[in-house]
């Protein structure tokens, strides 16, 4: 159970780090999105065993990442996009 706990930790935070390197400027600050990967990892992995109960190990573990991911995702702002002025009369 604590190794799984411990796995479930480290997946969050290697998901987190990775979306902070490739999603830099929509994301937060890294502190944040760090400590989010790992409580949704943790959470996902609380409830998967929960439902499943034990003896599920890597299934546990899906769940943390998936948790995790979708805490990510919570985070993300929008794009930063060129936007076109149109005038307040049309040509």
């Amino acid at each position: 159970m604590i190794l799984e706990v411990i796995g479930s930790a480290l997946l969050g935070l290697v998901l987190a780090w990775a979306s902070a390197r490739r999603l830099g400027r929509r994301l937060p600050a890294r502190p944040l999105v760090l400590s989010t990967g790992v409580a949704g990892a943790l959470f996902g992995d609380f409830v998967t065993h929960s439902a499943l109960g034990p003896g599920s190990g890597a299934l546990s573990l899906l769940g943390a990442a998936a948790v995790s991911a979708a805490s990510l995702s919570l985070l993300l702002r929008p794009a930063v996009r060129a936007v076109r002025r149109r005038s307040a009369h049309p040509a």
